[in-house]
């Protein structure tokens, strides 16, 4: 069913990578309009483990949006319009360091961004289509990810017998080519634990709406320094995330339970990241 008029709302916001586009029973399929043109799919909402739910496929249905091209203005503006205050955003990524190999489920706690053609910020300056025009503010990214949330998502991982890792660095690249091996090696020696391609701008956006953002890395692969294969390949991340796509949809369904409700979620760092001030736009 697709709905157009948008009267449906959800508290949780799921925005999935590949192998996720059936994440949800029983949806209703909305289409939503945002100031910064369309989100990559339709949303389809429902009830997961008593909570309401959005799931925004990432890329599209069919995988069509490479990293570089995913609209993730548009895709945190259209959950936040929902009603949606909380964001659970997996994705696949590489490995810098041998002991994170294929199936290594991990909860980071800081980024890097590598990217260098993507829209960052909803504070550009530059008017709406209804004349607003956005004030230049600066977000505090100190630490990018929701301290609650992550709770919830270790202790969901840790009560499906997967032993996660408990914090370390996302590095984000443009995409959408892998590394090669001298970049990969450049960013095992600064201390990064995995690389991926779509962790960012999603976090900056999401703490600009004041959402809390959690994001949860499936290593698909060990990355291009930290093998001595022939470097990784689109099937092979494909293989390794379709044979954790069950658990890891079990992790995410418990992760959905474990947040907090949204009066506990209020004294959260992510709530209050404007501080009082206004953006001078008006956010959904």
């Amino acid at each position: 069913m697709v709905n157009t008029a948008n009267p449906a709302r959800a508290e949780i916001g799921v925005i999935g990578g590949s192998g996720f586009y059936a994440f949800l029973d029983d949806v209703t399929e909305i289409q939503v309009d945002t100031p910064y043109g369309a989100p990559s799919d339709s949303l389809f909402l429902g009830q997961l483990a008593g909570r309401s739910v959005a799931f925004l496929p990432r890329h599209g249905r069919g995988h069509h949006l490479p990293p570089h091209r995913i609209n993730y203005r548009a895709n945190l503006w259209a959950l936040r319009s929902l009603g949606v205050r909380q964001v659970l955003g997996p994705c696949a990524v590489g490995g810098l360091r041998p002991e994170f190999g294929p199936g290594t489920l991990l909860v980071p706690d800081q980024l890097v961004d590598r990217t260098q053609a993507r829209a960052q910020t909803y504070f550009d300056g530059i008017p709406l289509p209804d004349g607003s025009v956005p004030d230049v503010v600066h977000v505090s990214l100190a630490d990018p990810y929701c301290p609650a949330g992550r709770a919830a998502a270790l202790r969901a991982v840790r009560g499906r017998d997967w032993q996660p890792v408990d914090g370390g660095t996302l590095v984000v690249v443009e995409g959408p080519r892998f590394s090669t091996r001298a970049e990969s090696r450049w960013y095992a020696a600064q201390g990064w634990s995995v690389v991926g391609m779509t962790g960012h701008p999603e976090a900056a956006l999401a703490r600009e709406l004041e959402l809390c953002y959690t994001s949860l890395t499936l290593v698909t692969d060990l990355d291009a320094g930290a093998d001595t294969g022939e470097g990784v390949s689109h099937d092979e991340v494909l293989r390794v995330f379709a044979a954790n796509v069950d658990r890891l949809r079990g992790v995410l369904f418990d992760a959905v339970a474990g947040l907090p409700a949204e009066e506990e979620r209020r004294g959260c760092l992510c709530a209050g990241a404007l501080g009082g001030m206004d953006p001078g736009i008006p956010l959904p």
